[in-house]
């Protein structure tokens, strides 16, 4: 049964311990640099984290009035989708694939079974202490102020186990609860409000130190004293004002039971703890006493805890042994030089009053227009008569109805308003880089409803390039020092569970969701591109199932690896119709070049031919021609005087048919070896 502690426990004299002057001193050093801290924050940004926090959950305040006539409260929920959809977004990220991170060992170290043992043993760890559900809180708030703040505790629970032993002398069990100490290392999300920082820094490590403030519950406290964690002192409950507490948006607040914590992790001057170590004995100053100097000299890392600005409970050197501070912050947006970020409430925060003031306008117009006025003769009324219009309603009137009473309208409400504040929400998704309304792909498809692929195409690519930034952005601010903190905060006060060991990591995270069903759409569109038969097909397949969130991604991708191994009896049969492949390619090569040969000798033949022929033609030519001559002489007339002309005429005639003859001749044998 668990312990009861009592709201009233009070510890004598003797318990309590004695309040030093170093105590003092320390107390105030710490009080004092708070206290400017504040001052510097609610200066610059509590108004501003107001009016975020009343757009974001839609409550009205008079403030945040756009003109004043306005009667209408109605605010746009075109933020909050945003704000929804970018935290979506990143928990998809980070969540989406079913591991919170992954761990990969550094180029350097050669063994890796390490890091393996220890990311199995983070993820279970974090899957078991809901870190789920406090990062996401951590990232709204981030999306809402600006700047998301997680702070890493250690803790010792006491872990219950369902166990059975056996009864001595019985063969019957005993079925009971065995309890065992167990290190949980948590991360709790801290809002904005609740943070002091050094206002020169940028960054948690750079600061002189950070403190978290807020209102815990006495019993805490009280369980703190008990169990040896706080020093025993005097504390009672207070509440100052609802400046602390995590919400402004609620009319009454719980005041009872509650006491103010300062739990500061920075740099104090050693002198301080030292004093307090040493139990009160004097320390040898460096420096002259109330000098800058010596405020400033000797800083070392320490833990502070502070109740009601007055009362030490915990003071020592920082007991961590990589000497961190347990604090981690997410900015969605880094403003340079300062630390708190920017969010997706500042991003959107002008187009947000810009639709609220178009719908109130458009609200009170339909306000003038739709409800029932009358223009009365007050003259010729009953006297004393209270005046409404309603449906079977008597109106009592000293005379004529029609000339004592008129139907009363302000004109008509103009129906373009509504169309105007859609315009505005597309404005401010835009501006705040989200992708969740049609306004925003028509805008980016060119306007007129005309959703074509290439204008969704190019509001997807916007969308995605974004949505990187931010993924890798979330990666470097907050998943890796996070998974570093835990990992050394088990190693060192859980190492029988971590065993301590050389080594460094990183971590990765994933993509987020519109990220994800953008390439895989690309890649779909790749695969029916190549056909089914392409050997890419598979690699592209198991590409889609990797990033998608199907619960049996494990089982198919190890289907799909057990497909792409070849079956040795086919692999077999392959290789064998190869070698037949290779076999008649040779053959056939092989008659090729017999039949090359054969043609080579034949057109080599032909060419001989040609060339014989060419000399008999030119024999037969000269041949011819002696016996024309002879023919031409012999057996004239000598009565015709023209017959020796005529015989002339005749054998040139005959001579060029001969020769017309002889070049057809030629050019066949030469046509010849082309031919063959």
């Amino acid at each position: 049964m668990a312990e009861q502690y009592s709201m009233d426990t009070e510890f004598t004299t003797e318990e309590e311990e004695v309040v030093t002057q170093s105590d003092k001193e320390l107390v105030a050093f710490v009080v004092d640099h708070c206290d400017k801290w504040r001052d510097w924050r609610d200066t610059n940004y509590e108004t501003k984290w107001d009016e975020y926090e009343r757009i974001y959950y839609g409550v009205w305040a008079a403030e945040d009035r756009t003109r004043d006539s306005e009667r209408s409260k109605i605010i746009s929920p075109a933020t909050r989708q945003a704000v929804d959809n970018r935290v979506a977004e990143t928990m998809e990220g980070f969540a989406g694939s079913g591991k919170l991170f992954e761990i990969t060992d550094d180029g350097l170290d050669q063994e890796r079974t390490d890091v393996e043992v220890m990311q199995s043993l983070l993820l279970e760890d974090t899957h078991n202490n809901a870190y789920i559900n406090n990062v996401s809180s951590i990232v709204k708030l981030a999306e809402i102020y600006g700047t998301g703040i997680g702070e890493v505790l250690v803790k010792t629970e006491m872990e219950r186990v369902p166990t059975t032993q056996p009864m001595p002398e019985s063969e019957m069990a005993a079925v009971g609860v065995t309890e065992k100490e167990k290190i949980v290392v948590k991360v709790k999300p801290i809002n904005p409000r609740n943070l002091l920082i050094d206002p020169n820094a940028d960054a948690i490590d750079d600061s002189m130190g950070v403190a978290v403030e807020e209102y815990v519950s006495m019993y805490q406290i009280v369980q703190g004293m008990e169990s040896g964690v706080y020093r025993k002192a005097d504390v009672q409950t207070t509440y100052d004002d609802d400046d602390l507490d995590p919400s402004h948006i609620e009319t009454t607040d719980y005041q009872d039971d509650k006491v103010k914590i300062i739990r500061y992790y920075g740099l104090v001057p050693s002198e301080y703890l030292d004093d307090i170590e040493n139990g009160g004995d004097e320390v040898v100053e460096l420096f002259p006493e109330n000098s800058e100097e010596a405020r400033l000299s000797g800083l070392v890392e320490a833990i502070v805890i502070i109740a009601n600005d007055g009362t030490l409970l915990k003071a020592e050197r920082s007991p961590y042994m990589m000497e961190d501070r347990p604090i981690i912050a997410y900015r969605p947006e880094v403003r340079p030089g300062r630390f708190y970020g920017v969010g997706t409430v500042e991003k959107g925060y002008n187009m947000q009053k810009a639709i609220d003031a178009q719908l109130r306008s458009h609200m009170d117009s339909l306000a003038l227009t739709t409800a029932p006025m009358m223009g009365i003769d007050a003259t010729r009324l009953p006297r004393g008569m209270k005046f409404e219009v309603r449906p079977g309603k008597n109106i009592l009137t000293n005379g004529n109805p029609a000339e004592i009473l008129q139907p009363f309208k302000f004109g008509s409400t103009d129906a373009s308003n509504y169309e105007t504040a859609k315009g505005f929400e597309a404005m401010l998704l835009q501006a705040t880089g989200t992708l969740d309304s049609a306004e925003l792909v028509k805008s980016a498809a060119g306007g007129g409803g005309q959703n074509n692929g290439m204008g969704m195409s190019l509001a997807m690519s916007a969308i995605v390039k974004k949505n990187r930034v931010a993924m890798a952005s979330f990666q470097d601010d907050f998943i890796i020092p996070m998974v570093k903190k835990v990992a050394y905060r088990y190693m060192q006060f859980d190492p029988d569970r971590y065993p301590m060991q050389d080594f460094k990591f990183t971590t990765l995270s994933s993509i987020g969701a519109i990220t994800k069903e953008h390439e895989q759409q690309q890649l779909i569109g790749l695969m029916q591109t190549l056909g089914p038969d392409s050997p890419i097909v598979p690699i592209i397949l198991r590409s889609i199932i990797s990033t998608s969130s199907l619960v049996n991604k494990e089982e198919l991708m190890m289907q799909l690896d057990q497909m792409s191994q070849p079956d040795p009896q086919a692999q077999e049969m392959q290789q064998q119709a190869q070698q037949l492949q290779m076999g008649l390619v040779q053959a056939q090569a092989n008659e090729l070049n017999a039949r090359a040969q054969e043609s080579a000798a034949d057109a080599q033949e032909a060419q001989a031919r040609a060339q014989k022929l060419l000399v008999e033609a030119s024999l037969l030519d000269d041949k011819v021609k002696a016996d024309l001559v002879r023919s031409l002489s012999a057996n004239i007339n000598t009565r015709d005087k023209n017959e020796f002309d005529k015989r002339v005429k005749a054998a040139e005639m005959i001579l060029k048919e001969r020769e017309m003859e002889s070049n057809e001749n030629i050019v066949a044998q030469q046509m010849m070896p082309n031919n063959a």
